[in-house]
């Protein structure tokens, strides 16, 4: 199985585990200004040596805005509750609402606002290197 493949599969199990997850609490959580992370679970990833999938819920209070960031490793997101004003560079800003996903490719520069009246809650699997932070502030 190639690398994409892979990682197409792993983000799929970890969303179906996210439904299951989603009201849980965890620890070792992430606090990116502008928005508040809780990993619900970290798992290596079988056949992708030194890889890791992180499965976290990240909220974002009304009126907030999360600054300019990347990832390290791919990133999948399901919006789980209210709806966010995405910018990633190069592909422009959307508005993604409760029922809907969006994917964010390794090292792309992005950042999201809750223009809303309401919080946001995102189930968000991350895959990324083992070690790696999973996310890094950029100017």
């Amino acid at each position: 199985m190639n690398r994409t493949k892979q990682i197409v599969a792993v983000a799929a199990v970890m969303c179906g585990i996210a439904a299951a997850l989603a009201h849980a609490k965890g620890s070792g959580a992430q606090q990116p200004a502008g928005a508040k992370r809780t990993v619900l679970l970290r798992q290596d990833l079988a056949g992708f040596a030194g890889h890791e999938g992180v499965l976290v819920i990240t909220e974002i209070p009304a009126g907030t805005k999360e600054p300019r960031h990347i990832h390290p490793g791919d990133t999948f997101v399901y919006v789980q509750e209210g709806a966010i004003t995405l910018t990633r560079d190069g592909m422009g800003t959307t508005t993604v609402k409760a029922g809907e996903s969006f994917v964010v490719p390794a090292g792309t520069v992005h950042w999201a606002e809750n223009q809303g009246m309401a919080g946001v809650r995102m189930v968000v699997t991350f895959v990324v290197e083992k070690g790696q932070p999973l996310t890094k502030a950029v100017e």
